[in-house]
């Protein structure tokens, strides 16, 4: 139980559900709006909750009423404010009736008006958007589900040979994956309904008729050829009598004064063909998703790193002169629309009100909003900064030091131009100081503090450079008085100055408090004592608004001193001396700091150690007094949390409380109060401080000794636990780089110990092969990443792409062209006289150098020397191009096994047709291509002089920013989710169910529709609604998840396959086998991709597959795939594994269902000699391996027997058929320990996840007969036991 002594601002689950759950069901109403023009009145859903502006948005939506934009609603004649909320509106009831009232324009509402009426009739054109990319936002989920759609690339359909095929005909194992997975369908382009709508060249009005009303002048080009001149009026839109050459804005006269409030109700009286048309891009718009084609505007899209070939249809850079008068358009004249105060914005809304759930609700959706916006106009603000657009306003300082202000942004690099970490490791020190900041901000932001701000805080990675975007906290450039401080709390001047502040005390103690820092105190340069609640690092500032801000958060947590003390030396000698220790050379610098996960994880074993230490303590003084105990009792434990504003719910106590739900109401209770319980760390040990007396130093030396605790912590419990769960499949497999660095930080580990990790799991077996994989990948494309910045930094923009490609070539190419040599445009160089082209003397063998250099600096890891010849390129090529935003041309690339001459390739491809002995996109069965000229193919082929060379210039099509941001997450919808599954773990289902859709509803109104946070909900409610037996609910949600997970995270992302894997799951049992396929198919073909064939998560997707074929009467087909599936458990986890027998017990009915009773036998022996190894002949599983067996014979000796005599054999045949059904479960997730996955499928009995058949025989017999065809998945029995623990758990969860 869990005792609140202290109010926490936070809504329990049963307050959200009475207060917004049942409220807002009750709420929920028809209401009908009165409209000015056809059709006259309408009818929209809303809920007393929502605001009038979110009903003025359902009637811009709504098909009959979308040509409205500027106008404002009555109820009883008398006018409503947009911004309360309906319930506030009076006299307000479900019979009630609103007006819509058309109002006069304003230049920005006409502005805005045409904007949108020319993305509403399809006349927006192509935007080149500098910021996401191309591509930006991709789904591909409506083409996966459409067979008849074609790729761009090949031209063949992506699911499904035929009509009446299933997705997996004739699939092909020993394939390495196609760049075709990852392009988006060719379509019919849609109905044209204008041919051009834009800003006529008499635009502006002059002054004389501005005064008249005279807002715009437009120029329209109809599909029947004819222009026409309209002026946008205060009453609305009109054709004038203007031409090209002739100034005339009037009305023309009867019949042809065309005239209405709206721009698309006078283009529809012009002209007849707009009318058809216009109605066929509406019937074209609604073939696909709704989701798959909002625009994204709470989050930046994802750009994918590969796209469609310049020269192909997605590509086609249409003429229209509007595309420059955009800006304009949104923004006006003097684009001070775009302008805004981000500072006063964020604390503004950071001190909105929160006491209720819609105050909340209010402020976490304008918060959300405002980030949104704030990110993307820094991200534009940075690109224009890196590509020397912006002047600085320190022109005289060196690059480095030089600031920028963009948008009311202020902009400086994340370099050291000025010193302040020369002591640390200089720009290596900053540049990652920088990075720790944006992180230290979320945090805080994610605290919400009340009474402490933090700026607006943004990192933009781009070309080599890293930038900082951060809102102008007011007063920070302000000149203080002499003898006054800049900062008004912390190190002023590294440690050297120290300022105080008693109004930073109350606010600091509650961020330490929640990040488990002590006060602690800390000397400047003359040796005088200040007590401080935070790091010296982390300053304090009172702004001139009177608000109090917390700065440079790069250093909340401890540095780790174990690391720094063998890797770091910070002078000359040192390094001499480090070097000859070891050959890694010294860590690049010094600010190796603890993660905040890792700290929680430790104060979690204190926690734990200190209430058994209690629990010992009483029990010893019960018996000192006398007492005696009834020997055999359990003791509950009761945990008192005395929560604080801030500080985090503590987790032992949840669970004390959750364990204490399921024992009997007698037996004792203890209670202990965790208030007493203290552990918090100083961040400020080993970072230069001096004790002064003696009681300084030692409590100084405890501080260090508590600090080298956790240091210990992480290397000896929490790296080789992480190992350690990940081989006996407690976790489920990181897919790819970003999903393995996600779960390392997770469980609090740094990013510096992949080489740990690889190490690690190098010598763990078989089982974790695969991280050790990832983790040299990764290792690889971040020490690629570091080197390429170098050469990038200082580079002019335009030698990026000849930089990038030579490298590339350099670190993938070598086997086609050892010695690959870069082209450089004589013009350009001429044009840069002062730019250093030291990209050009690279490599291969210095890039190999360079990159062993960094991972041994950066990880402690030594490659193995032949690391070049074992990389797998397609993935390496992913992963270097995410980290450094490249969008590469979708081609095939030719990656040679061994070094081969053009003559011998040349010879080849003509012998054969196709560059069948280079491996074409890693794929050494994929066929050739058309090629365009300059590809090394077509260079090849025509017999160049040149050597050939893998990637060009021009394969560069794009790169895009890295953006990281200090975006807080909903506590609200978080609460009402987990109050949900609460609710669902405790069996009140109903209750459950209310709070899972609260908290949906709560997702989608705080971050919009289209939001990585929405998606991964999605994910989780469809797995919830999966479990309760809402199939056709968790099939929508899913859905949702990967549509949303494709725009957000990214088509090809290790979240986006497990979404597809589960809607394929979850399609099946729905009784949907052949779209579930072609979701499979597709998941697995991303997973090519993303990894390369023989994952250990791919066993369970496979014998997935292989249960859906069987359901479909593919026996053939799902015998192939359990043989595939056995392939690699048997790889993964051993031929003598019991993940490889109970695979053998699915394969040996496999075979007999297909009819090879010879192979049925065998596969059932070996299954039942690896249970008698490893369980015994006791063991449940054996007995039923030894049955099947038996029988099994026996119908091979009776098919044998009766061979000739076809009907006979018939008659006599045994009661066996021999069929069985993986026990079908979700994939689980990244890091998601595979009992919750399995639990999630069966209903939480472990016992089903051996998955052997449970069924009878007859009821098999009954399958095979066809009688229970209807059924989709068998009926479980108990008695069915797993084992082990993990006895079938990498089949269902691994």
């Amino acid at each position: 139980m869990v005792d609140e002594t202290a109010p926490t601002g936070k809504a329990n689950p049963a307050e959200l559900k009475e207060v917004d759950g049942d409220q807002m069901a009750d709420a929920v109403f028809s209401l009908t709006v009165n409209l000015p023009h056809e059709p006259y009145k309408i009818q929209i859903m809303v809920s007393n909750q929502e605001q009038v502006q979110d009903v003025r948005q359902s009637i811009v939506e709504f098909p009959g009423t979308f040509q409205y934009s500027c106008f404002h609603l009555e109820h009883n004649c008398e006018r409503i404010n947009d911004y309360i909320e309906l319930s506030e509106v009076n006299g307000l009831s479900p019979s009630s009736e609103l007006t819509l009232v058309e109002d006069p324009y304003t230049e920005k509402e006409a502005r805005l008006h045409v904007v949108r009426i020319r993305e509403l009739i399809g006349a927006a054109g192509d935007r080149t958007d500098t910021l996401h990319g191309i591509s930006a936002g991709l789904s591909l989920h409506d083409a996966v589900a459409a067979p008849q759609y074609k790729t761009a690339l090949n031209e063949q359909p992506i699911v499904g040979e035929t009509a009446g095929a299933h997705a997996m005909s004739n699939y092909d194992f020993e394939s390495l994956g196609s760049f075709s997975t990852l392009l988006p369908p060719l379509q019919l382009l849609p109905p044209k309904t204008i041919k051009s709508i834009s800003l006529s060249p008499w635009n502006p009005p002059p002054h004389h008729l501005r005064q008249k009303g005279h807002l715009l002048y437009l120029q329209v080009t109809t599909n029947e050829g004819e222009q026409h001149q309209i002026t946008s009026h205060v009453t609305g839109f009109y054709v004038n009598k203007s031409t090209n050459s002739k100034f005339d804005p009037l009305p023309k006269p009867v019949p042809k004064n065309h005239a209405a409030h709206s721009l698309l109700s006078v283009i529809s009286s012009l002209s007849p063909l707009f009318v058809s048309s216009f109605a066929q891009l509406l019937e074209y718009n609604n073939r696909k998703d709704p989701m798959a084609t909002f625009q994204l505007t709470n989050t930046v899209p994802s750009s994918p790193w590969l796209v469609a070939p310049s020269s192909s249809p997605h590509h086609i850079h249409h003429s229209d002169i509007t595309r420059t008068q955009e800006n304009y358009l949104m923004s006006g004249q003097e684009h001070v629309e775009l302008l805004r105060d981000w500072n006063e914005e964020f604390q503004s809304t950071r001190e909105l009100p929160r006491e209720t759930v819609q105050e909340r609700l209010f402020r976490e959706r304008l918060t959300s909003k405002l980030f949104a916006d704030y990110n993307e106009c820094a991200a534009r603000g940075a690109l224009l900064v890196a590509r020397g657009e912006v002047a600085p306003l320190n022109p005289t300082e060196s690059r480095d030091a030089q600031i920028f202000l963009y948008n009311n942004v202020f902009f400086s690099y994340g370099a050291d131009g000025v010193g302040t970490f020369a002591a640390e490791g200089g720009d290596e020190a900053a540049r990652v100081a920088t990075g720790k900041d944006v992180k230290g901000v979320k945090a805080v932001n994610d605290l919400d503090i009340p009474d402490l701000f933090t700026p607006g805080t943004v990192v933009v990675d781009y070309l080599g450079k890293r930038l900082v975007g951060q809102s102008i906290v007011p007063g920070i450039f302000k000149r203080r008085d002499p003898g006054e401080n800049q900062i008004d709390y912390g190190g002023v001047e590294g440690r050297e100055v120290v300022a105080e502040h008693e109004g930073f005390v109350p606010v600091f103690e509650k961020l330490s408090r929640s990040v488990r820092v002590k006060k602690h105190p800390v000397w400047d340069k003359e040796g005088k004592r200040h007590e401080l609640e935070g790091s010296v690092e982390t300053k304090g500032l009172l702004g001139t608004d009177g608000r109090k801000y917390v700065l440079d958060l790069y250093r909340v947590t401890p540095l780790d001193v174990n690391w720094l003390e063998e890797h770091w030396v910070g002078t000359a000698d040192g390094a001499e001396a480090s070097a000859s220790k070891n050959d890694h050379g010294p860590y690049p610098h010094r600010m190796a700091v603890l993660r905040q996960e890792l700290v929680e994880a430790f104060w979690k074993v204190k926690l734990k150690h200190w209430v058994n230490e209690e629990l010992e303590r009483r029990r010893q003084a019960r018996k000192a007094k006398g007492e005696s105990e009834a020997s055999g009792t359990p003791t509950n434990v009761e945990i008192a949390v005395t929560k604080t504003n801030g500080a985090k719910a503590n987790e032992a106590g949840e669970k004390t409380a959750a364990d204490r739900n399921s024992e009997k109401p007698e037996l004792e209770q203890e209670r202990i109060d965790v208030s007493d319980f203290h552990f918090a760390l100083n961040p400020d040990v080993f970072a230069g401080q001096v004790p002064q007396t003696d009681e300084e130093k030692a409590q100084w030396a405890q501080d260090e000794k508590d600090v080298r605790e956790v240091c210990d912590y992480l290397r000896s419990t929490a790296i080789p636990e992480f190992v350690h769960d990940l081989n006996e499949g407690d976790l489920g497999y990181p897919m790819d780089g970003e999903s393995l660095s996600r779960l390392m930080h997770k469980r609090g580990i740094n990013i510096r110990y992949l080489g740990k990790i690889a190490a690690l799991a190098g010598t763990q077996g078989r089982r974790v092969e695969s991280v050790n994989i990832l983790a040299i990948r990764e290792m690889i494309s971040r020490g690629f990443k570091h080197v390429a910045n170098r050469y990038l930094r200082y580079l002019p923009a335009p030698f990026a792409t000849e930089c990038i490609a030579h490298l590339l070539n350099c670190l993938l190419g070598t086997s086609l062209n050892a010695n690959p040599v870069v082209e450089i445009d004589d013009t350009l160089r001429s044009i840069y006289p002062e730019a250093d082209l030291g990209f050009e003397k690279a490599t291969p063998e210095s890039l190999k150098h360079d990159i062993e250099l960094q991972v041994r600096q950066r990880y402690r890891y030594d490659l193995d020397k032949e690391w070049v010849s074992g990389i797998r390129h397609v993935q390496l090529l992913r992963e270097v191009a995410l980290k450094m935003g490249l969008q590469l041309e979708a081609k095939e690339y030719l990656f040679l096994d061994k070094p081969t001459t053009p003559l011998e390739l040349e010879s080849t491809i003509a012998n054969n047709g196709s560059a069948k002995s280079a491996a074409v996109n890693g794929n050494p069965t994929a066929t050739k291509k058309k090629k365009r000229s300059g590809s090394p193919a077509s260079s090849i082929g025509s017999g160049s002089s040149k050597p050939p060379i893998t990637f060009t210039a021009e394969d560069i099509m794009n790169i895009v920013p890295v953006i990281k941001d200090s975006t807080p997450k909903s506590a609200l919808a978080e609460e009402a989710l987990e109050g949900g599954r609460i609710s669902i773990m405790q069996n009140q289902k109903e209750i459950g169910q209310e709070l899972l859709l609260e908290s949906l509803s709560l997702h989608e109104q705080i971050y919009g529709i289209l939001h990585p946070e929405v998606s991964r909900v999605y994910n989780q409610l469809s797995l919830l609604y999966y479990q309760l037996e809402e199939k056709s609910a968790a099939v929508e949600l899913a859905r949702k998840a990967v549509i949303v997970s494709e725009r957000t995270i990214g088509i090809d992302s290790a979240e986006t396959v497990l979404n597809y894997l589960n809607l394929g799951l979850f399609e099946h049992a729905n009784g949907n086998t052949k779209p579930a396929l072609a979701y499979i198919k597709h998941a697995l073909e991303l997973w090519k991709i993303i990894y390369g064939p023989g994952h250990p998560d791919s066993i369970t997707t496979i014998n997935n597959a292989a249960v859906m074929l069987q359901h479909i009467k593919e026996f053939h087909e799902s015998r192939l795939w359990f043989e595939a599936s056995l392939v690699v458990c048997e790889k993964t986890y051993g031929r003598q594994s019991i993940h490889t027998a109970t695979l053998l017990f699915q394969l040996a009915q496999a075979l007999a269902l297909d009819n090879d009773s010879k192979g049925a036998v065998n596969r059932m022996r070996e299954c039942y000699n690896i249970f008698l190894n490893e369980l015994g002949a006791k063991d449940r599983n054996t007995k039923e391996a030894e049955t099947w067996l038996e029988q099994l014979t026996q119908n091979a000796v009776s098919i044998a027997k009766h061979a000739k005599d076809v009907q006979a054999r018939r008659l006599r045949r045994v009661n066996l058929t021999p069929h069985v059904t993986l026990a079908m479960r979700p994939q689980p997730q990244v890091g998601q320990s595979s009992a919750d996955a399995a639990n999630g499928a069966n209903g939480g009995d472990p016992r089903s996840s051996i998955g052997l058949d449970s069924r009878s025989i007859d009821e098999l017999m009954k399958f095979i007969e066809g009688s229970d065809a209807s059924k989709t998945t068998p009926k479980k029995r108990p008695g069915r036991g797993n084992p082990r623990r993990r006895g079938g758990g990498s089949i269902g969860g691994s």
